[in-house]
């Protein structure tokens, strides 16, 4: 881990990625990053079991329109897997890290490729690290003071999360007096609910294992997975043609 640390360099500002990183980091803006984000807004969280499934299941899910993989730490060898998958699928794929709650995993899933990081918790650290390396970060909350602490401490998203039982009537009451609010829940987000989500006024959700789920990941099904992908990518699409 200490050796992956040192692929940032310190400034007088903060962190920044050094002349020789990967290619990856330059190949999109912050602001390209964050629109295909919300493009088509499905967001792949993968805990994968094996770290050896995580390129396979990308491909997968790729093939189905989604091209936001987010890539969480509880995966084996987690930033070894973020780095291999943006080196082989960084020019079609955005990918992320998640479970993110400490400065120093931030910097090593950056500097070995991560293009957005997203937390379950409000870490004042991140979007500083975030900000220096000109990545979207996204802070979890619960309620309204949690999710406007995470804008004013600069996440970009805010996670809401665990959103199971709180569901899109909640978010629709939440934006009411904090419109600015760029809401991603992550737990509940499923093809029937889906639409239900994105019509209370969220930016993109983050889809776990009603997309990638166990069952496929155990089976190798990645024709099922990307089957899957696409549907939720359709369900996407038409609730926000509405």
């Amino acid at each position: 881990m200490a050796r992956q640390l040192f692929a940032f360099g310190a400034t007088a500002t903060g962190w920044s990625l050094p002349r020789t990183a990967n290619s990856i980091f330059s190949m999109r803006t912050k602001a390209q990053i964050l629109t295909e984000l919300c493009n088509p807004g499905v967001i792949a969280v993968v805990r994968a079991p094996k770290t050896e499934m995580v390129i396979p299941l990308s491909e997968a899910l790729l093939a189905g329109g989604v091209i936001a993989i987010e890539i969480t730490m509880t995966t084996p060898n987690a930033i070894g897997a973020i780095r291999e998958a943006s080196t082989k699928l960084g020019s079609r794929a955005l990918i992320g890290v998640g479970t993110v709650t400490d400065g120093d995993t931030c910097r090593a899933a950056i500097a070995a490729g991560a293009e957005f990081v997203v937390s379950p918790i409000c870490q004042s650290e991140l979007p500083v690290i975030c900000r220096a390396a000109n990545k979207p970060c996204c802070l979890g909350a619960v309620t309204p003071t949690e999710a406007q602490r995470a804008y004013e401490l600069g996440a970009d998203f805010v996670k809401l999360f665990p959103a199971d039982n709180l569901g899109p009537a909640y978010i629709k009451a939440l934006r009411a007096p904090l419109p600015h609010l760029k809401i991603v829940p992550t737990g509940g987000v499923d093809l029937n609910t889906i639409g239900d989500f994105f019509k209370a006024g969220c930016v993109a959700v983050g889809v776990g294992g009603s997309l990638v789920s166990a069952k496929l990941m155990q089976a190798g099904d990645w024709s099922g997975l990307t089957k899957l992908a696409a549907q939720f990518v359709e369900a996407a699409k038409k609730a926000k043609a509405n």
